[in-house]
C-alpha cells in the first residue's frame, strides 16, 4: 500500500509540515515584535545616552591651552572623551580626572586611539596622562554640548573621529560603563 494513499499518514505529513511552517513563521514574528518594541540584546546596548541627532563639533576650532589648534583629523580614527566642567569644579573634577585616567589606562594597546579633551582650566591635582589635551574654554563649544549645564556636575561626552558628539554620560556615571562603550567603539574599524 502506498503511503500517499494512506489517509492517516497524509494527515501526519500535513501536520508535520504545518508545524515546521508555524515554527519558522513564529520565530520570525517573535523577532520582528522584539525589534519593533525596541528590545536589543544586552551586549549591543550602550550605557551612555545616545545623542540623536549628535552634536556637530567639526567646524569648532579647538585651541590648545599650550598654543596651537586641536585638529579633528578623522583619518587617524581617534575617539575623544570630552569634559567641559564649570569653573570652580575642584574636588569633584579631580576625582573625575582620576576616573577618566583609569578608564584610559584600561584601553591597553588601544589607548593611543583615545584623547581626553578637558575644556577649560583643570583643577590643581587633576590626573593627566599621555592622552590629555587641555582645550581653551570657548562659549560656542560649551553651548554645542547637549545639557552641559547640569546642576549635578560635569557630564562626560564621547566624540567620534569625525567630530560628532555621540554619547553623553550624566554626572556621577559609572566609569566602567564609559570604558565598556568606548572599548566597543575602538573595536570598530
Amino acid at each position: 500500500m502506498n503511503a500517499s494513499s494512506n489517509p492517516g499518514q497524509r494527515g501526519r505529513n500535513r501536520a508535520t509540515l504545518a508545524l515546521i511552517v508555524l515554527l519558522f513563521l513564529g520565530t520570525a514574528l517573535a523577532a520582528a515584535a522584539l525589534r519593533l518594541s525596541g528590545w536589543r540584546p544586552e551586549g549591543t546596548r550602550n550605557h551612555g545616552e545616545l545623542l540623536d541627532p549628535p552634536a556637530d563639533l567639526r567646524q569648532a576650532t579647538l585651541r590648545l591651552r599650550d598654543g596651537g589648534e586641536y585638529a579633528w583629523n578623522p583619518a587617524e580614527r581617534t575617539w575623544r572623551i570630552l569634559v567641559a566642567p564649570r569653573a570652580g569644579c575642584d574636588a569633584p573634577c579631580v576625582e573625575l580626572s582620576r576616573q577618566i585616567d583609569l578608564v584610559w589606562q584600561l584601553f591597553g594597546h588601544r589607548a593611543d586611539r583615545v584623547h581626553v579633551l578637558w575644556v577649560g582650566d583643570a583643577p590643581a591635582g587633576a590626573v593627566r596622562n599621555a592622552a590629555w589635551r587641555e582645550i581653551v574654554r570657548d562659549p560656542a563649544l560649551v553651548a554645542a554640548l547637549p545639557r552641559n549645564d547640569d546642576p549635578a556636575g560635569a557630564p562626560v561626552y564621547v566624540v567620534d573621529p569625525n567630530g560628532f558628539v555621540i554619547l553623553r554620560y550624566p554626572p556621577g556615571f559609572d566609569p566602567g560603563h564609559l570604558r565598556e562603550d568606548v572599548a566597543r567603539l575602538l573595536r570598530l574599524r
